[in-house]
């Protein structure tokens, strides 16, 4: 059936099972480069494949002209992690300034509300797609992220860094999404028809430079270990069956490798079947989650005008080589360790270089 939000303000117990279902391939028919990438209709396939007495919500993360991207991480938590705000509050919805893919498909929230996580996506250079990876990268927030931003005013990283030290934050800094399951699907060509016998580009002019024997990993699957292990430490349990790869389009040219290629790759199709399967199995007998007490579903973010004034304050004062006392702007500027004084902060290291010469 499809997803009613309000079920997830019941019990557990009596609201329906509900999973979440990820397209991350970059591509869609409506930009460039104007085809569906296969993600999609592997998610529509696994969509209509499941009990459809379950809450079956998807979400193709895919590129479109004109839409709203996945905005990039700002690593808060390098800084504090009690400055990475549960659900992220370096951006919000309708922002004009930085319009954000997952605060405008409320995906914090779609992902509090699922049972089980289904992410489905291609190898690109070794490695997911990069919407997967921004989307991922943006929920280190669940892994210990603060639920509470009134105690460091928003975003003052001076507080942040004291609260981190605290019994208090000991107590809110917990794994917000801990108890669900993923599991990754993740498919690539092997190079298509670019590779010669010996697993090296045919195009390569120094072919000394490529090892083919020495690709950088035994299992293609390994490519998304980033995002498997990710989930594993937050307590999102990905159960080593439910982490597969197959190979779609192996010695074609990438013309002749798209969907309606694929799905008539019976290997191929008999592999996502087989994980689909798994999948259904797996999270029926596990059941239901009942979710973590701060969380995104319902969450209001509150109101941050003078705080956000606070934050603008404290950055232009910084754009003047002021800096917070006993800071680590402080800090680096005494050392001689960020040389990052400057009233035109979005100004490239390479643009100011240039102007000096």
């Amino acid at each position: 059936m499809n997803p009613n939000d309000e079920n997830a303000a019941l019990p557990a117990d009596q609201r329906p099972f509900r999973i979440l279902i990820i397209s991350g391939s970059g591509r869609r028919q409506y930009n460039c480069p104007g085809v569906d990438g296969k993600s999609r209709t592997l998610m529509l396939k696994m969509a209509a494949m499941l009990p459809q007495e379950w809450e079956i919500d998807y979400e193709d993360l895919a590129n479109v002209y004109g839409r709203a991207k996945i905005q990039p991480c700002n690593a808060c938590v390098s800084t504090s992690m009690a400055l990475c705000v549960w659900p992220c509050n370096c951006y919000e919805k309708n922002s004009w300034m930085e319009k954000d893919l997952m605060w405008e498909l409320d995906l914090y929230a779609r992902l509090d509300m699922a049972d089980a996580w289904a992410i489905i996506g291609p190898i690109n250079w070794y490695a997911p797609s990069s919407n997967l990876k921004l989307m991922f990268d943006r929920l280190v927030c669940m892994n210990g992220g603060n639920p509470d931003e009134n105690l460091i005013d928003h975003k003052d990283p001076e507080k942040a860094m004291v609260l981190e030290h605290t019994e208090q934050f000991k107590e809110l800094s917990v794994n917000h999404l801990e108890g669900r399951t993923a599991g990754f699907f993740c498919y690539g060509d092997e190079g298509g028809d670019e590779m010669d016998e010996n697993n090296v580009p045919k195009i390569l002019k120094h072919k000394n430079y490529f090892d083919g024997q020495a690709e950088p990993f035994d299992n293609e699957r390994d490519a998304y270990a980033p995002l498997v292990w990710q989930c594993r430490y937050g307590g999102v349990e990905v159960p080593d069956h439910l982490w597969a790869h197959a190979t779609s389009g192996k010695g074609k040219k990438y013309s002749d490798n798209q969907a309606e290629d694929m799905i008539g790759e019976n290997e191929f199709m008999q592999t996502f079947t087989d994980w689909v399967a798994g999948f259904q199995k797996f999270v029926e007998v596990k059941g239901k989650i009942t979710p973590g007490k701060h969380r995104a579903y319902g969450y209001k973010p509150p109101t941050n005008l003078w705080k956000e004034a606070r934050t603008g304050i404290r950055s232009w004062m910084l754009r003047f080589g002021i800096t917070p006392e006993n800071s680590s702007p402080e800090k680096q500027k005494e050392l001689g360790l960020n040389k990052d004084t400057t009233l035109s902060p979005s100004k490239s290291e390479g643009e100011k270089l240039r102007e000096k010469s």
